[in-house]
């Protein structure tokens, strides 16, 4: 039962890509459909959602894609037939934008480079020996 709830996710996931390309137009640069949950009863699916673009573009998408949440689950039973049409719920995903974050900290981070282990003593403290 996994691996059918794995095929619909995608399936989904690819259909509703489509249909954002196709029927809704948006001010931000790009929106992509990331990832896919879709309930085990096939009755909800949780779509998370990625905005290029700054916030007031972002709340814009996220607002448009909540208003034409009927019209996409409408068109998305004529594409995908399934025992239920699955409900909606549209999520921001925001990991792309927590890992560039986390990948700018850590390049801010002056670290020294490692000594190597077992130096040859130089040759006045071998001397002095």
């Amino acid at each position: 039962m996994k691996h059918r709830l794995e095929r619909v996710n995608e399936l989904l996931k690819r259909e509703l890509g489509d249909l954002l390309r196709r029927e809704v137009s948006f001010e931000a640069a790009l929106v992509t459909v990331q990832q896919v949950d879709i309930t085990p009863d096939l009755k909800h699916a949780h779509v998370y959602i990625s905005v290029m673009g700054n916030e007031a573009q972002t709340k814009a998408a996220m607002a448009k894609l909540h208003d034409s949440r009927i019209s996409l689950q409408h068109l998305l039973s004529k594409r995908v037939v399934l025992k239920y049409t699955p409900h909606l719920h549209f999520k921001l995903d925001d990991t792309i934008e927590r890992g560039t974050r986390i990948i700018n900290l850590l390049e801010s981070i002056d670290i020294p480079p490692d000594e190597p282990l077992g130096e040859p003593e130089s040759e006045s403290e071998s001397d002095a020996k």
